[in-house]
Formats: structure tokens, C-alpha cells, sequence
């Protein structure tokens, strides 16, 4: 069958580096899915009004630019959907227009705001409400912050929007609120499943901007490119790591996945949340998924440490510097999660400081550095893997991990993915690199009848998309050991054990 006969869907998968407008052909007789990367283009904060935003009309012209470029190529695709990073969002007043800039995660205007919230509605209470981990940056503390700065603002807000709702809208002109990046908000009700209405009344929030929510797989509208051609929009777990989850081959409850990149986001699929005392010390979070799933996982601060500290080794390209922490010796240790490491000035400087402060010697090379932070990834994994083995014990039968699946760009860091499975013990399953990007894919096929359910998206791309074995080294064993009571120690002694921002990690 020639490559062009089967039924074309198009993926704009955007992360805060970076975004990605990607081709998939299906062939329906032979069960082949293919990905063409057609357009790629950077992504990143803006300042202005002396604050991190994004740039919502840029990135909305470059999905244009990839979809035209797309049919310029020849490819005649039915729809097309956007997944990005969560808790971000954007306001429009009664005539539709954006109120203000869409500020980033990383901004620092939500720093102290969580203690605020804390002093009027317990933490314990947001935790059982909601099931989501407390983050500094979540949409409940960005909209405490701006009914702080600009309360006018809020006032006269008429929707909310999400990021990848907002890109949807700018394409077909429908306004949606997509449930599993909405989740990530600290918004909704867990048990409920809508909007947490009485919680945002007793933090003084209006409530008039939200929008109903809807489920991957939504049928939104259409886009016409200059030619004429129209395309379905579809929305698909609009959350990057809701689609990731979708898009990784699991086998069952046994399994774990890391969704690497940017952030590590390390958890299991549920059918129910875990919202109890145990999971809150732990700080997991209770994300949606599809049909009725949750994500019950952790944020892990990951391979943006990696991504900053090039800024102190700029002639290093991000592969020299694994090569060269595979070559420097074990040593110093930090908690990624700690929050100086959220948007320092100097990440190299964050990591020097952390040293100092729990007593440790500093690293001096690159490999040292980059050595320090891979170690210390690779040590928060296995922690948070017994944290799971912990507050899941009672639900999982036998209580009992089998593999790690970790998909995402980090999956094509050998050594890291080494270090994980010596750490935690268990074999790791490596891939898809384009994990969010099938399960953006999956979504729309699923849509469009070509798919019957989440087992068959997972089948399509675990026939399609082989990784790789890697299993823990028996050789490695002593050295691990020592390295993870080093863990335990330092984070014992470090003065932000308990970090403002409760994390992990975001989009």
C-alpha cells in the first residue's frame, strides 16, 4: 500500500523549550504508523511588564506556519490537535480579548502565595479536595497572585483558558476547557470531578470564567488553510504528560512510567486517586487521564538542571556533557527538587550553594557537575519508587513494580536511564522518544474511529515504536548503595528539605 493511502492526523506537541508539528500516517490494513517531524521551532519566556510570559501570538502563528507547510508537502490530513505544559492559562474580557499577558510557571510572582493560601483554607483540605500536589505554581496560587496584583483584572475575565485550549480556540474559534490540563490546576474537585466552586469562594476567586470541561477526543471545530483545505480540531489530552501517558506502552498495574524531559514526571495509571494522609506527606498528585484514569505521580524537577547548566558550559553541546558525566567519579549530591533550582540566575551557582550548605565538597568540571545532577535524578527516582510502593500498598496486587517505562527526549539519555534502573532495581523499557505526540495521535485516531480504545492506541505504538532493555548492573550495586544513603543524609541536612514548592515538576 503506498505510504499516503492511509488516514493523515497532525500533532502540535509544545513543551517550554520547544514545539513540534508532527505528521502521523496511519495504515489501517497493516497496523503502520508513521511520524514526519514537520516543523520545528523554538519556544521559551518573554519578559514583559517585568514578568516571564509566553508568547501565545507567536506560538499560534508557527502552529499555522506547520500546518500550511504541511499541506504544501503534499499530506491531505483530517484534523489536528495541541497538547502543551499545564497549569498556565489566559483571560478574555466579554469581547473575547485577552486580558494581559499569559504569564510562565516559572515566573516568580507566585512565591510565598501557597503560605497565604494555606492561612485560610488548610493544606490538608486543599489535598483531600483536589488530590493535587502542592506546587507554587498552580493555576489555584497564579490566579491567588493576580487577585492580589490586579483584582480589576479577574473582575472583568468572562473565560479561562488553559494554554493548549487557548491555541485551539485561535484555530476553529470554539472555546473548550480540556479535563486532564485543567486537572493539573488545583481547581478541581477530585471526587467530584468539575470545578471546585466552594473552594474558590473561600479564597474570594470568581468563578464566572470557567468553562465547562470536556474529554479527549472532543470534537471541536474546524481550521481552513488558505487553499481551502479544512481540518477537524480535535482536542486530545491536552496535558503533554496525559498525552505521554496515553502514547507509553504499559503493560499493566506493575508498571511505572518516567516521562522524561524537561521535567521527570514518575507515577503509575490508576483507576482510583490516592488522596489519604501518606500520599500528602508524600506530595503525590492525582492527575486525569483518559477513561476514568488517573495519573498518580510525582514532579520531578529533571532535565531542565541539565539544560541550565550550560549556560556555565556554553561550548558544551547536551550529549559532550553526558559523555563527560559518564567519565567524572561519584560525588556531591543535591535534591533537584529543592527550590532554588526552580529559575535561578546560575544554576551552576544553585548547585555550588546547595553543596556548601549541606556540607559537601563542590564540583568543579562540567562532568562534575552534570555527574552530580544525573546521581541525584537517578536517587529521587528510587525514592519516589518507594514512596509508591508505600502509599499504594493496600491497592496494587502484591504490591509489586515490574518494569520502568521511560519515554519523553530524556529517554534517549543512556546513562541517566542506567543510572535509574541501577538506583530503583528494575529492568527499564526506554521509548517512545514521541511519546506525547502518539498519545495526541492515538486520541485523534481514536476520535475519528480508526482506534476502539486506550489498549489499542498502546498496541499500535508498542508495535511500531521498539526501545530498548536496560537492566540494573550487579557491578553497580555498592556504589549505588552508598550514593543513595548519601541521599538520605543530605536531604536530612538540607535547610529546604520541604521546599516552598512541594514538587517536582512541571510541563
Amino acid at each position: 500500500m503506498d505510504l499516503f493511502m492511509g488516514v493523515e492526523v497532525v500533532a502540535v506537541d509544545l513543551g517550554a523549550s520547544s514545539g513540534r508539528v508532527v505528521l502521523a500516517r496511519y495504515l489501517e490494513e497493516t497496523g503502520g504508523l508513521v511520524l514526519q517531524e514537520v516543523h520545528r521551532f523554538e519556544n521559551g519566556f518573554v519578559q514583559r511588564a517585568g514578568q516571564d510570559c509566553w508568547d501565545l501570538e507567536r506560538l499560534s502563528g508557527e502552529i499555522v506556519f506547520g500546518l500550511e507547510k504541511t499541506l504544501a508537502g503534499g499530506a491531505r490530513p483530517v484534523s489536528v490537535g495541541i497538547d502543551t505544559w499545564g497549569v498556565d492559562f489566559v483571560l478574555l474580557d466579554a469581547e473575547d480579548r485577552p486580558l494581559g499577558e499569559a504569564v510562565a510557571y516559572r515566573d516568580h510572582r507566585t512565591d510565598g502565595v501557597m503560605e497565604r493560601v494555606f492561612a485560610r483554607v488548610p493544606r490538608d483540605e486543599i489535598y483531600r479536595r483536589t488530590g493535587i500536589q502542592f506546587l507554587q505554581f498552580n493555576s489555584l496560587y497564579q490566579l491567588v497572585a493576580l487577585q492580589a496584583a490586579s483584582p480589576e483584572r479577574l473582575a472583568q475575565a468572562r473565560t479561562l483558558m488553559f494554554v493548549p485550549d487557548y491555541l485551539h480556540y485561535r484555530l476553529c474559534g470554539v472555546k473548550s476547557c480540556e479535563y486532564t490540563n485543567a486537572s493539573t490546576s488545583q481547581l478541581l474537585n477530585l471526587e467530584a470531578g468539575g470545578w471546585d466552586r466552594e473552594l474558590m469562594a473561600r479564597l474570594a476567586l470568581p468563578d464566572a470564567s470557567l468553562q465547562p470541561l470536556c474529554a479527549p477526543g472532543t470534537r471541536l471545530g474546524e481550521w481552513g488553510s488558505r487553499e481551502g483545505h479544512r481540518l477537524a480540531v480535535i482536542a486530545p489530552a491536552t496535558h503533554d504528560t496525559a498525552s505521554a501517558v496515553i502514547g507509553t506502552p504499559l503493560e499493566d498495574e506493575h508498571s511505572l512510567y518516567i516521562s522524561s524531559g524537561t521535567w521527570s514526571l514518575m507515577g503509575i495509571e490508576s483507576r482510583t486517586p490516592f488522596n489519604d494522609a501518606q500520599a500528602l506527606a508524600a506530595n503525590f498528585t492525582n492527575e486525569g487521564g483518559t477513561d476514568g484514569r488517573f495519573r498518580v505521580l510525582k514532579n520531578i524537577m529533571g532535565l531542565w538542571l541539565i539544560q541550565r547548566l550550560r549556560d556555565a558550559f556554553p561550548h558544551l553541546s547536551h550529549a559532550e556533557l553526558v559523555t563527560q558525566a559518564e567519565a567524572a567519579p561519584s560525588g556531591s549530591l543535591v535534591d533537584p527538587n529543592d527550590a532554588r533550582f526552580l529559575n535561578p540566575p546560575s544554576m551552576a551557582d544553585a548547585i555550588r550553594a546547595f553543596c556548601a550548605e549541606t556540607g559537601q565538597a563542590t564540583p568543579q568540571s562540567a562532568g562534575e557537575f552534570a555527574r552530580c545532577v544525573f546521581e541525584s535524578l537517578a536517587c529521587l527516582y528510587r525514592q519516589t519508587l518507594d514512596e509508591l510502593r508505600a502509599i499504594t500498598r493496600h491497592a496494587i496486587t502484591g504490591n509489586d513494580f515490574r518494569r520502568i517505562h521511560i519515554v519523553g527526549g530524556g529517554s534517549q539519555n543512556a546513562f541517566l536511564n542506567q543510572l535509574c534502573a541501577d538506583f530503583c532495581g528494575l529492568p527499564v523499557s526506554t521509548g517512545p522518544v514521541e511519546a506525547s505526540a502518539l498519545g495526541n495521535v492515538g486520541c485523534q485516531l481514536r476520535a475519528l474511529g480508526h482506534l476502539a480504545d486506550l489498549p489499542a492506541i498502546r498496541a499500535l505504538v508498542r508495535e511500531n515504536f521498539a526501545g530498548q532493555d536496560l537492566h540494573p548492573r550487579a557491578d553497580a550495586t555498592q556504589a549505588t548503595l552508598q550514593q543513595w544513603r548519601r541521599f538520605h543524609e543530605l536531604r536530612s541536612r538540607s535547610p529546604a528539605a520541604s521546599p516552598r514548592t512541594p514538587e517536582g515538576a512541571v510541563p
